[in-house]
């Protein structure tokens, strides 16, 4: 009986290493890009306006940080959408760090 269950244990291993090869083979592969996105708090009604200056016009805004996240990466991710379907160059990923300095003035 042990090497029954030793053999259908090993069957099941190769039933998941093929179907996990098998849902791979069929995944759509996708590249990550990286953009800045710059967050204007609007002291005067609240909320967040963001843009993306690396893409052009791309312009969301939320009530809260976490709702004006969402909502430009949802545009931004239209904004490339629409260059992939008129097969326009997307723009590189950004390589720089925006930070805070303080200058005594």
């Amino acid at each position: 009986m042990l090497n029954d269950l030793t053999d259908l244990r090993l069957d099941w291993q190769i039933l998941m290493n093929s179907s996990m090869v098998y849902s791979m083979s069929q995944a759509i592969l996708k590249t990550v890009r990286q953009y800045t996105a710059i967050f204007e708090l609007d002291e005067e009604r609240g909320g967040y306006t963001v843009t993306i200056p690396a893409l052009p016009g791309c312009i969301s805004e939320g009530d809260t940080f976490e709702l004006a996240l969402k909502n430009i990466e949802e545009a931004a991710s239209l904004y490339l959408e629409v260059l992939k379907e008129k097969q326009e160059e997307l723009p590189a990923a950004e390589r720089f760090i925006i930070a805070p300095i303080q200058i005594t003035a």
